[in-house]
């Protein structure tokens, strides 16, 4: 039986820092009010969960009108927020208790606070100085000059391939060597994020903001795809954001294909499958408000735990949580 140690009741951070992460996220409010952005807020808990391979949703058996269900914790509110698009909402955003198994870390906590907004009509050039901006707003200083690269054309300035032509045994040759193990079998995604994960990501955001473009289609999650202009190939219609090697956001330009969108969450699931890892519930409840019809545009989501730490200095994402998960 597990006891949990009596004397670690006291919270992670300081009253003081938690003073002060309170008129950060009212910072925030004031941001999207001034520009007016409809707040909102949607359940912790969903019938479907994310599929994503790299990711892992918790869920829990309630008792529900229907009996006893299985019910995911929401890795982000992006499921329910696009149902509130597809009703009509229009620009909306949303801070939320989100929830990913086993992340912890400096920078990571099970249960964390995603900033989540959406801009109908938006394109993807438009959402990303917005996010400039609201980063700008909570540090309360310029975080040097923003510069876009490509994926691709950070893995060529850093390791020497081309992320979308390498052939699949050097790559996983790479990783082996970068990581330190084995990844002889691993499939090509994994390969590739581990490299961006170990060589390029702590290289970000060093100097000021760096927002990173065009990943591969295949990581395209619930963002569109479109060509590269340079040769052609498909890359994801997405980007991320990123200062002082801290991955700080996530945006995309939105899919709307109800069609498209339930291969990926089949694909998903049939990956996590072949990985051993278990199926999670695909949300019948976004499909159904695509079929109705989700307004074209973009949203991102952003850490805002992550940013704080940035803003006020701390070394650890717990110092700015009033109880990170080993204290819960």
């Amino acid at each position: 039986m597990h006891t949990t140690p009596s004397h670690d009741w006291r919270p992670t951070a300081t009253i003081e820092t938690l003073r002060r992460r309170a008129a950060l996220t009212h910072r925030v409010r004031e941001f999207f009010f001034q520009r007016d952005v409809l707040e909102v807020e949607t359940p912790v808990l969903g019938h479907g969960g994310s599929t994503d391979v790299h990711l892992a949703s918790l869920a829990c058996t309630a008792v529900t009108p229907a009996g006893r269900e299985r019910l995911w914790l929401q890795t982000s509110p992006e499921f329910a927020m696009k149902r509130l698009l597809a009703a009509g909402a229009g620009s909306i955003f949303q801070l939320a208790r989100s929830f990913r198994d086993g992340e912890v870390g400096g920078r990571h906590n099970i249960e964390f606070t995603m900033l989540e907004w959406y801009r109908p009509g938006w394109s993807l050039d438009a959402l990303i100085d917005e996010t400039l901006a609201l980063i700008h707003a909570v540090l309360g200083r310029e975080p040097g000059t923003p510069r876009r690269r490509a994926y691709r054309d950070l893995f060529i300035e850093h390791l020497g391939i081309d992320p979308f032509c390498v052939d699949l045994d050097t790559l996983r040759r790479e990783a082996s060597e970068r990581g330190g193990i084995a990844m002889h079998e691993a499939p090509r995604d994994e390969c590739l994020d581990l490299l961006m994960g170990l060589v390029i990501e702590p290289t970000l955001g060093q100097d000021g903001v760096e927002v990173v473009l065009d990943y591969p289609a295949s990581q395209a999650a619930l963002a569109r795809r479109h060509r590269d202009p340079r040769d052609g190939a498909w890359v994801a219609s997405r980007f991320e954001v990123y200062l002082a090697g801290v991955e700080l956001a996530n945006g995309y330009d939105e899919l709307t294909d109800p069609g498209e969108q339930r291969a990926r969450f089949s694909a998903d699931n049939a990956a996590r499958h072949a990985l051993g890892l278990g199926e999670v519930g695909i949300d019948e409840r976004l499909l159904a408000a695509l079929e109705e019809g989700m307004p074209e545009g973009s949203g991102v989501a952003l850490g805002l735990d992550r940013l704080i730490q940035l803003a006020l200095g701390k070394a650890r994402v717990e110092e700015v949580m009033a109880f990170s998960t080993p204290r819960c």
